[in-house]
């Protein structure tokens, strides 16, 4: 009960002093209007505002920011949650607390708040509160390092997952957890406990009694769904009887390459396993990112492009533009924009010089292609036949960092002779440059492209988008691999 105490008061002290720094915020943005307006002195420009009625208003809008902060889990327990995640929660309800502002400000004319004084309310809460978290967890982990404010954790499943998350936890001291032990069946997989140090305190059949005369905070469920589907509904409905936190390893199906995330749909709970880039803001970052610098480069490099289509239509007969089905996203298939490199009909040539493909796989490249024409070469060296695929960024069919689309015919191909870890690759919109296209694009083997491209998918963040585009154009300078 001490220990329950003690929480309780600390999350009203962490709820009261959120409020305080809100009334800081809501100052900073006061002053900030009151150094705009300028003409006025202090105390005329606080005699002009604080009235009843605004005082009224403002510990309104107290109440409303404290239930969207709450609403929006501020004062849920973060010890798991990761630093990025609670910033970002931070930066979700103080925009929820500004549009609340904006909207009290609309309906009861509140003069005050002015486009400047939503701006710097908005930061400044935004950084005083986030401070504030990032103090506060650091003391916190340092208080449970030292033995304080720890929760007891019991563990429901023996196997080895299960294991290897009692040695990740107690890694961890500054999560502040306590192994109690774990609860299962007696099986031959629970002698491998003892070699680290662990035991069974109680078995499925005792479990209902041992957790209502032992302290445990928190339970997480290993148990194997399918065979302890009756036993782990058991545990689930104890635990929301007591009131004890409930955690479920989500690696169910042992997989070992995909990123997981708890979702809520309409009251329905999931867990949700994902390959490919993660759904939130760093995507809508991502593609503004593509819009942006693709529609800069067409305006920039128009005169490229107008000079190029110009010659292509000199030296040879037929479009300027090669227009060809590739299957992208989630396998969608999709028009590519590139400059025209080879003579009218050349894929209908196709099966003369299949015997010539020198590399592996279900693709056909070959350095000197008979079928180019006489500036295709130059433009398929210089990367230059690529560049109206910025048009296809620009449109969403693809990004300027991904997975190069294949052909139907390769994909047809791929389909028939490739493993299914390699279609991995389609869980991300494809790009116009890759790991691959900075390794050595045409040189380098199917099977290790296929990697390749694999390992962006895994390992896919902002950052590495940036490096990629940053290598591109020496990759693109020397040529190499182009075919």
């Amino acid at each position: 009960m001490g220990t329950l105490r003690r929480h309780k008061m600390m999350a009203s002290a962490i709820k009261l002093l959120d409020l305080l720094l809100l009334m800081v915020s809501f100052g900073v943005a006061a002053l900030a209007v009151h150094t705009k307006v300028g003409s006025l002195s202090f105390t005329e420009f606080l005699s002009v505002r604080i009235k009843l009625q605004n005082i009224l208003v403002f510990f309104c809008l107290l109440g409303l920011w404290h239930i969207i902060f709450t609403s929006l889990g501020l004062y849920n327990s973060k010890r798991l949650t990761s630093r990025l995640a609670e910033v970002i929660d931070v930066v979700k309800a103080t925009s929820a607390a500004t549009t609340v502002l904006v909207l009290a400000a609309l309906l009861i004319g509140f003069r005050m708040v002015t486009p400047t004084f939503v701006g710097f309310f908005w930061v400044s809460s935004t950084l005083i509160l986030a401070s504030q978290r990032f103090v506060t967890r650091t003391w916190l982990r340092r208080v449970r390092a030292a033995g304080h404010n720890t929760r007891n954790m019991l563990i429901v499943g023996s196997n080895r997952r299960a294991i290897e998350f009692a040695k990740m936890i107690q890694s961890r001291p500054e999560l502040g957890y306590r192994i109690l032990g774990f609860a299962d069946r007696a099986w031959h997989g629970t002698a491998e406990l003892e070699q680290y140090g662990y035991s069974l305190v109680s078995d499925l059949v005792d479990l209902p009694s041992f957790l209502r005369h032992q302290v445990v905070d928190e339970v997480v469920l290993a148990l194997p769904i399918r065979s302890f589907h009756l036993d782990s509904s058991a545990l689930a409905g104890l635990c929301e009887q007591q009131g004890i936190i409930l955690r479920i390893l989500s690696d169910l199906f042992d997989l070992k390459t995909t990123r997981s995330r708890a979702e809520d749909i309409e009251g329905a709970s999931l867990i949700t396993h994902y390959a490919g880039a993660p759904e939130g803001w760093p995507l809508i970052v991502k593609r503004i990112m593509d819009f942006t610098v693709s529609l800069f480069l067409i305006i920039l490099l128009g005169p490229v492009l107008l000079a190029v289509a110009i010659l292509i239509k000199l030296t040879s007969p037929g479009p300027v533009l090669f227009v060809q089905k590739r299957v992208g996203y989630n396998k969608r298939v999709f028009d590519i924009y590139k400059f025209r490199t080879m003579v009218v009909k050349a894929e209908e040539k196709l099966r003369e010089i299949e015997h010539l493909n020198e590399v592996t796989g279900p693709v056909f490249k070959i350095k000197n292609d008979p079928r180019l024409t006489p500036i295709g070469k130059f433009l398929r060296r210089t990367s230059i036949d690529e560049l109206p695929q910025l048009f296809n960024v620009l449109r969403g069919h693809m990004s300027l960092v991904g997975p190069r689309p294949l052909q139907v015919r390769d994909y047809d191909l791929f389909t028939k002779d490739c493993e299914d870890w390699q279609r991995c690759r389609f869980s991300v919109r494809p790009g116009i440059t890759c790991l691959w296209q900075i390794s050595g694009r045409s040189s380098m083997p199917f099977e290790k492209w296929m990697e390749l491209d694999l390992q962006y998918v895994r390992k896919w963040s902002l950052r590495l988008d940036f490096e990629i585009l940053a290598r591109t154009i020496p990759a693109v300078l020397k040529g190499s691999g182009a075919a």
